[in-house]
């Protein structure tokens, strides 16, 4: 497999970690989007901590989303993802440009902008548990620590980055997210912190030729690490013609006969993949009789 996370636990149970590498599920949403650099760096990010915490739940048809609703000309992200690795996600605004901020990188403080961070799980219950925390600093990965520290009580660290190439495709991506157990022991709380402070940058890592494995090796290998568990993770969108005439459907019949009327067709884009898929009059007007039976 290419991208992939793995999941582990360490100091006897006391910290549960999980790592990806996801260079090739973020160049995907790049070139499904044709996203900017700064905006498949914010996406990227996002991304990558849906797939690791899709892993967290436990049912096949659990489904986690993330959206963060901000301020920044990138107006938005919005991220799905499954206990499989499967991820798919998109920004409201693919062609944001900005001037690199103080350090010579990538804004993606200043594109994401001041706002909320949503994180949504669908467990199959009535109603799906939510989640909201203000951002703390739009870099996305600390917004999530404070989420899990404020939200569900976890004290976490979370490393997530995207290293893009000359050409604006991407070089390098993935992150970690490691969790202390309420349980966990105060000098392996300290040593965790004097790992994770050490820790430039994921991608560096990365670029370095580190696994996800051996980053974890790296944050937590005089901890006792244990690997549990390794999966694939892929850029992986389920919409369908079938799913789209649904929502076309939706519309309304008034909505619908004013499309017939036009006597063109239409073409219907799915937000998280950008595949089109078109209906011709004739089509509509099946949808229209669909519409009348329901």
């Amino acid at each position: 497999m290419n991208d992939y996370m793995v999941r582990a636990t360490a100091a006897d149970g006391q910290i549960r970690a999980f790592a990806a590498a996801t260079r090739e599920t973020v160049e995907t949403a790049r070139q499904a989007h044709n996203t900017s650099p700064v905006a498949t760096a914010a996406l990227g990010r996002l991304l990558t901590a849906g797939a690791m915490m899709g892993s967290m739940m436990k049912g096949e048809q659990d489904l986690l989303t993330l959206q963060i609703k901000a301020g920044g000309p990138l107006r938005g992200i919005t991220v799905t993802a499954d206990a499989a690795g499967n991820v798919k996600g998109y920004v409201g605004n693919p062609y944001v440009i900005l001037p690199a901020n103080s350090k010579g990188k990538l804004d993606v403080a200043g594109a994401v902008g001041p706002g909320f961070l949503n994180v949504i799980k669908d467990l199959g219950m009535k109603e799906p548990y939510s989640g909201q925390t203000m951002l703390q600093t739009c870099e996305i990965a600390e917004d999530l620590t404070y989420y899990f520290a404020t939200s569900e009580q976890i004290p976490s660290a979370v490393g997530l980055g995207v290293l893009m190439n000359r050409d604006n495709t991407v070089r390098q991506a993935g992150g970690f997210i490691l969790q202390l157990m309420p349980f966990a022991s105060e000098e392996v709380v300290s040593a965790l912190e004097k790992e994770v402070a050490k820790v430039t940058s994921v991608t560096s890592m990365l670029d370095e030729g580190d696994s996800p494995e051996q980053i974890l090796t790296r944050l937590l290998g005089g901890q006792e690490l244990q690997i549990t568990d390794t999966m694939p993770v892929r850029f992986f969108c389920n919409c369908s013609k079938e799913r789209v005439e649904k929502a076309v459907i939706s519309v309304g019949r008034r909505e619908l006969q004013s499309m017939i009327d036009d006597g063109e067709p239409i073409e219907v884009n799915c937000h998280f993949c950008g595949r089109s898929y078109t209906f011709s009059v004739e089509e509509l007007k099946e949808l229209q009789k669909k519409s009348r039976r329901n």
